[in-house]
């Protein structure tokens, strides 16, 4: 098949192009279920609108989330991603790649500029992300490192310093702290120089520690509410703590910041409650209850990539996998034994 050159609007205007091939290898899923739902497949090259930008990927990361997308659950998402089967077959949003292709509308990214951020359907050769969502490359990354921090650290980010306002000096304990949103939460929280106290599975201790927690606490063996400590803020992540137990934890104005939550029912998962519970209470005290319900954004990745080139913050990748290998890899994300994050690399 010849290549032909992309249109945007209708076809009536040409879009930047450095003219990648028309077919592209991608991990699909045809229904909702375990990694073995996932398979590698041939499928036509994504087109773009005005708006969007190509990005020939060069490593994708792989985040809670898009575990959440192949199991469909809690299955109240089914009314977006779609109810029998996800609308975007190709699994993944975390990118890091080339800009092969603009739409005719993009003014701030052009071809062959390297970028970062949010590209649904990123477990490919190519993948369709927004203007909106795309920042410029670190330099001193590898592009296995820097797939592992859009959503990741995006989520990170939006929980430590915009609704946890953490501060020098100020106590912060932080829950999941080996995983994916957690090393970053933890290496934020100490580059504004807070104290942080991190709780991790005893295996991961060490982890967490190296990146640069003052405290660490097995969450199977030790209490964080029994009174020892009162944190400023606590950033709880992807847990089911019970949150009269959290904010026992707190000092009497302290935070409480809630990003994600697994578990719970099979429809709503443990989220929502969580969240609405929370917010009945912080009306109720002078403790301030929040949550992070995490937004895809570059003015994000620009705030992370200058932490980056700083090095006061480093991706904690556990592991790349080769693109025929996703499904291994999702595989590790499920058993938990993930320390940090993973990515898989398309060359």
């Amino acid at each position: 098949m010849q290549d032909q050159p992309a249109t945007v609007d209708g076809g009536s205007s040409p879009s930047r192009s450095d003219s990648p091939t028309s077919s592209m290898r991608a991990v699909v899923q045809d229904g909702y279920g375990t990694s073995d739902v996932l398979r590698l497949s041939q499928l036509p090259r994504p087109e773009i609108g005005p708006r969007d930008v190509l990005v020939r990927v060069r490593a994708a990361g792989l985040d809670r989330g898009a575990w959440h997308v192949m199991q469909g659950k809690p299955r109240l998402l089914r009314l977006v991603f779609g109810l029998r089967a996800p609308k975007q077959p190709v699994i993944g949003r975390e990118v890091a790649g080339t800009v092969a292709q603009v739409g005719s509308e993009v003014t701030t990214l052009a071809v062959g500029d390297d970028v970062f951020g949010v590209a649904p359907g990123s477990f490919a050769e190519y993948a369709v992300g927004r203007e909106a969502k795309l920042a410029r490359r670190p330099s001193n990354l590898t592009w296995e490192q820097l797939a592992a921090v859009p959503i990741s650290g995006g989520t990170a980010l939006q929980a430590v310093v915009d609704a946890g306002r953490v501060a020098a000096g100020q106590k912060v304990l932080i829950t999941g702290a080996s995983g994916g949103v957690g090393s970053y939460a933890v290496q934020l929280a100490k580059s504004v120089g807070a104290e942080v106290t991190g709780v991790a599975s005893a295996a991961k201790l060490d982890l967490v520690r190296a990146l640069g927690a003052d405290h660490v606490l097995d969450y199977d063996r030790d209490d964080v509410a029994d009174g020892s400590t009162l944190y400023d803020v606590i950033i709880d992540i992807a847990g089911l703590s019970d949150l009269t137990r959290l904010r026992h934890a707190l000092t009497p104005t302290g935070t409480l910041v809630l990003v994600g939550g697994e578990g719970g029912g099979d429809w709503t998962g443990g989220t929502i409650g969580r969240q609405l519970r929370a917010r009945l209470a912080s009306t109720l005290g002078r403790q301030r209850l929040t949550s992070v319900i995490a937004k895809e954004r570059a003015s994000d990745y620009e705030r992370l990539a200058l932490l980056l080139e700083s090095g006061q913050v480093v991706p904690c990748l556990d592991r790349a996998y080769p693109l025929a290998e996703a499904a291994d890899a999702m595989r590790r994300l499920e058993a938990g034994s993930v320390r940090g994050k993973v990515a898989v690399t398309i060359d």
